[in-house]
């Protein structure tokens, strides 16, 4: 099974916290993906906004750009028009990057940088007006994808209107085939009680991007007893990388291979560096997906 293996710059520098990881540098971020096996990465706050820049850093050290997050507002009318605008801003630079894929998440009412427990009743439910806005809108992006031979990956996600089982059943259903995909993320899956691997089994043909993170199940318990918000939760140490949690990566990476599934992966496991070394943990995820995969 040959896979394409990378690695996201939030092991380092925390895009929702940017105090998580403060004092690394992007040079440290990228030489330490390199170092340790990694081909591939994602963009995350320090690296330039310049394309002919960041081509130039990544590539003396073997890296490229896989992707990168996009939130949507389309649940939120006085922002639709501005999200479609943004959007067409960010495709144009991954695509001067190299980039094929675009992991969109709807952040309309979100409640992930908020003081709110996360995985209480704050939760945003979409009524009937703002999925059809929703859907309206991600299609409006996806047909501008699909032009361009680009690929809308969507990011279920802990805090978000499509986060549970039954809204990303939801989506699907009602999203097109050929203009919307879905990223599996296995660390948010777990979050919501969800087994990644039954969402494989029900969406493996529409799966064309993967997260690769773990949970620590201790952490998980204590976040719902203790009612956290989702960045206290990440700061406890709620996500982690593969083979350092519950998840059953074998089953992940076995269903996902009898699905034929060819697309990328990449570890992203949210974490403060200075509890959790980021090279260590790259390294440790590094070898526990090689392991598995060449067994």
């Amino acid at each position: 099974m040959k896979i394409k293996l990378g690695i996201s710059p939030i092991n380092w520098c925390n895009d929702d916290d940017t105090s998580l990881g403060g004092d690394i540098s992007f040079k440290q971020c990228i030489e330490e993906m390199a170092l340790a096996g990694y081909k591939g990465t994602e963009i995350g706050h320090k690296y330039p906004q310049n394309a002919n820049d960041l081509n130039a850093a990544l590539a003396s050290n073997g890296l490229e750009i896989y992707s990168a997050w996009f939130s949507t507002y389309f649940t939120e009318p006085d922002k639709y028009q501005k999200t479609l605008s943004d959007f067409l801003d960010r495709m144009s630079f991954l695509r001067s990057l190299g980039a094929r894929y675009i992991n969109v998440c709807e952040c309309g009412h979100s409640i992930q940088q908020t003081s709110h427990p996360v995985l209480g009743s704050h939760k945003p439910v979409f009524n009937e007006a703002e999925w059809h806005a929703l859907i309206q809108g991600l299609h409006q992006i996806g047909r501008i994808a699909y032009d361009f031979n680009m690929h809308i990956v969507y990011h279920y996600h802990a805090g978000t209107g499509v986060f549970t089982e039954a809204e990303i059943d939801y989506l699907m259903q009602h999203t097109s085939p050929l203009l919307i995909s879905l990223l599996l993320d296995t660390g948010h899956a777990a979050f919501a009680d969800i087994d990644p691997v039954n969402l494989i089994k029900k969406y493996g043909n529409r799966i064309r991007y993967v997260h690769l993170k773990d949970i620590r199940q201790p952490i998980l318990l204590a976040t719902k007893q203790n009612a956290w918000n989702f960045m206290d939760a990440v700061r406890a140490g709620v996500f982690t990388v593969p083979g350092d949690g519950f998840i059953d990566f074998k089953a992940v990476f076995n269903t996902l291979k009898a699905h034929d599934y060819a697309g990328l992966y990449l570890v992203e496991a949210e974490q403060d560096p200075a509890k959790a070394i980021p090279l260590h943990y790259a390294k440790k995820a590094y070898a526990h997906i090689n392991q598995l995969i060449n067994e």
